[in-house]
């Protein structure tokens, strides 16, 4: 194992302060809870919107807190969901008395927890809304959930639903607006290498030289099939045919066209996959009307890239627009 390392079990907390030391100015760190907050929250007046999940699929969700997105992230260890306690730390953190949405992606410790989390904090009188994604096309269960996991997405979602919030829009427009985000998502994944966990210190699974895996999950579950190394074309055509299928889409609508690195891929190639892809879509004279491109949801140095595609309308493009300035994500700002 190669790694830009101390110790294992140290590697979280010391990504964490590195985080702070480099962005002081957009979050903080609650180092007792293991939370990343955004600098000036509470924000009063407005919606707080946390999400979290295991780290190792940097930079989401902590370099996505900040103006425009979440206000909070909770980091747990690599691969492992954060606790319930961090997660009412982060809601409390946020609450400037408009209430708090949780964005959860569809894996049962997340889920669980963000659950009790909510509890918690509605015991103690603050309103909470949650919103579950699950826009994976490639499986319908895995080692990790029950149902579909919620993988691309959700970064999309923290974004347009974090414009929203700035507004000051009610907590039940916030929640709405999640819930429109992922039914109007989908996405499916390839992985061409396994990933090393840091305490385990050896690939998580195994792949020969002339394999990949698609449908891969991001904590390297597996996907559909197994099969031989292929060219960019043919391997865009195998992620993109089930989300367009998935999502219905139709001549003359327009999409955001999110082409994901899993951590160990070149932008060089994502732009090959996205040349494929954008050729795949004029074909079907869908639009590319916005897009993202680069690793966003990794998982850790994975070689392998993932396609999300979003419907879009007047609405979500008005709020992806919209300004954004987090460590990870900046733009009309």
């Amino acid at each position: 194992m190669k790694k830009l390392i101390n110790r294992p079990e140290d590697v979280v907390k010391e990504a964490l302060a590195g985080m702070e030391a480099l962005h002081p100015e957009l979050i903080r760190v609650d180092y007792e809870n293991q939370v990343i907050v955004r600098k000036d929250a509470p924000v009063r007046g407005k919606v707080g919107v946390i999400s979290g999940g295991g780290s190792g699929h940097e930079p989401m969700h902590g370099g996505f807190v900040g103006h425009g997105m979440l206000d909070a992230a909770c980091p747990g260890a690599v691969f492992t969901s954060p606790v319930p306690d961090q997660m009412l730390a982060a809601t409390r953190a946020v609450n400037g008395g408009a209430g708090v949405l949780h964005v959860v992606k569809n894996y049962t410790g997340d889920v669980l927890n963000f659950e009790m989390a909510a509890e918690l904090a509605q015991a103690e009188g603050i309103e909470v809304a949650s919103v579950v994604t699950n826009d994976d096309v490639a499986v319908q269960d895995s080692l990790y959930t029950a149902g579909r996991r919620g993988v691309g997405v959700t970064v999309l979602l923290e974004k347009i639903v974090g414009g929203l919030a700035e507004t000051g829009a009610p907590l039940e427009q916030v929640a709405a607006l999640a819930k429109k985000v992922n039914d109007q998502g989908r996405s499916m994944g390839i992985a061409l290498t396994s990933c090393t966990v840091p305490a385990a210190g050896k690939p998580t699974f195994e792949l020969g030289d002339d394999e990949m895996e698609i449908g891969i999950g991001i904590h390297g579950e597996p996907g559909r099939r197994r099969v031989k190394l292929a060219p960019a074309a043919e391997v865009t055509e195998m992620l993109a045919t089930p989300v367009i299928e998935d999502l219905s889409l139709k001549g003359g609508e327009r999409v955001l066209a999110f082409v994901n690195g899993m951590g160990g891929t070149p932008l060089i190639e994502l732009y090959v996959v996205a040349n494929e892809l954008a050729r795949i879509l004029r074909g079907k004279d869908v639009t590319i009307a916005r897009s993202l491109i680069g690793s966003y949801i990794t998982s850790l140095e994975m070689a392998g890239c993932s396609i999300t595609l979003l419907r879009l309308d007047d609405e979500l493009i008005r709020y992806w627009d919209a300004p954004v300035h987090t460590p990870a994500l900046r733009w009309g700002v």
